[in-house]
């Protein structure tokens, strides 16, 4: 089973390959990342590129640009699979999500890059966020139960 550092590095690893050169066709982005050695699947490969904000321009996959990863979290469209927020102690907050939404949503957060939020780990419909201390978990939650209104 593929765990989220796998999911990690093959991002990481796509981002390398669509800096280094011009791919065409999901196909041969799943080529070059099994050569690298990853496990994917072209749906995979797929979720992959639209959780990266990759978009495809002069007919080749692009990566968007840096400060536009950071900012490009649309968290309206996704406000609508949130469910419920609650403190799992003073630094883990609990995000349950629609099933199969959790890791839209907590790559959102990430992309959003708040100094609040040390890491996220998502499942299937349940998202962990870690914060340094309770004082920056009250900051996230503020933020949280504004955006998603919960």
């Amino acid at each position: 089973m593929l765990t989220d550092t796998h999911q990690i590095e093959r991002q990481s690893a796509i981002m390398r390959i669509l800096r280094d050169g011009h791919v065409r066709r999901q196909e041969d982005l799943v080529r070059l990342l099994k050569k690298a050695g990853h496990e994917v699947t072209q749906s995979s490969v797929s979720r992959d590129l639209r959780d990266l904000g990759v978009s495809k321009a002069g007919g080749r996959y692009v990566l968007p640009a840096e400060d536009a990863i950071r900012t490009n979290a649309d968290f309206g469209t996704l406000a609508q699979f949130v469910r419920e927020l609650r403190r799992a102690g003073p630094s883990i907050t609990v995000l349950r999500t629609t099933i199969g939404a959790a890791q839209s949503v907590a790559v959102a957060i990430d992309k959003a890059a708040w100094p609040e939020v040390a890491g996220t780990l998502s499942g299937d419909d349940t998202i962990f966020i870690a914060t340094a201390n309770a004082r920056a978990q009250d900051e996230l939650i503020g933020r949280l139960q504004a955006i998603f209104r919960v």
